[in-house]
């Protein structure tokens, strides 16, 4: 086995926070140095023999314990001071977190290029949902019109969801679309039914309690429509997808904003 590294998670508290600190404490490959949130403080996380103590001071565990990697879920006003703090103490941010602007992409760019230190931030972290959108860029070839339906837990707070704008972005640079080109949209007699439009794609948002994180891709051509799906029915589904980005983010001094920059697509 390799080095152990140390982590701290921020947004420790939440659905997939709380998920990602049991794993990571039952894993022997990662030593969970701090978790953090503003709610649950004092509470505990167990799994088997490990445990840890939910506190609400990063800077104070950053100080003590000088994690190697920061694992944020948090909200994206929360992620950004977590992402510029954890550069400051020479942490490598792993970032979940979604709604974040173009701005503030740009900003971690400049950041980590400034500091020459790795950072990974990803709209979704299921192997599933990355492999749904690396399909949908080689259907986008040959499908020019495509519409896009993301489905979530009635607690998500951002709308369109980060990997559906993901999706429409990278659909786009594989056809070749102008910014905010249309895409056969007609007049509405309800204003808003036809959904939001990135660059130039539909998308529709679904927030209903029950589900959990739900992606449709549904291309349509002559005679004949194509739909790729991904499910996600658990949090667990994201596990892999972070373990496998805390391990790469030990490797790379540069931001990566995707974890299909860290697969072999």
């Amino acid at each position: 086995m390799g080095q152990v590294i140390k982590v701290a998670l921020t947004g420790a508290s939440g659905r997939v926070g709380r998920v990602l600190t049991e794993a990571l404490l039952g894993d022997e490959r990662f030593h969970v140095v701090g978790a953090v949130d503003r709610v649950g403080v004092g509470q505990e996380i167990r799994s088997g023999k490990n445990n840890i103590t939910i506190e609400p001071d990063l800077e104070g565990i950053f100080s003590r314990f000088r994690p190697q990697v920061m694992v944020d879920f948090t909200s994206a006003e929360a992620a950004r001071a977590n992402f510029r703090l954890a550069l400051a103490y020479r942490v490598r941010p792993v970032v979940g977190t979604t709604g974040f602007t173009l701005a503030d992409l740009d900003e971690f760019h400049s950041l980590c290029e400034t500091q020459q230190i790795g950072a990974i931030v990803a709209p979704n972290f299921a192997i599933g949902a990355i492999l749904m959108m690396h399909f949908a860029s080689l259907a986008a070839r040959y499908f020019n019109s495509v519409e896009i339906i993301e489905l979530h837990h009635d607690g998500k707070k951002d709308a369109p969801s980060g990997t559906a704008l993901k999706t429409a972005e990278i659909i786009a640079h594989a056809q070749a679309r102008e910014e905010g080109a249309p895409n056969g949209r007609e007049s509405e007699s309800t204003p808003g039914c036809r959904g939001g439009c990135f660059q130039g794609i539909p998308i529709h948002s679904v927030r209903l309690p029950g589900l959990v994180a739900h992606q449709e891709v549904i291309f349509g051509g002559t005679g004949q429509t194509l739909s790729i799906r991904h499910d996600t029915t658990s949090r667990e589904a994201f596990v892999p997808g972070v373990v496998m980005a805390i391990q790469k983010v030990m490797e790379i001094n540069r931001f990566v904003y995707g974890l299909e920059e860290l697969m072999e697509l």
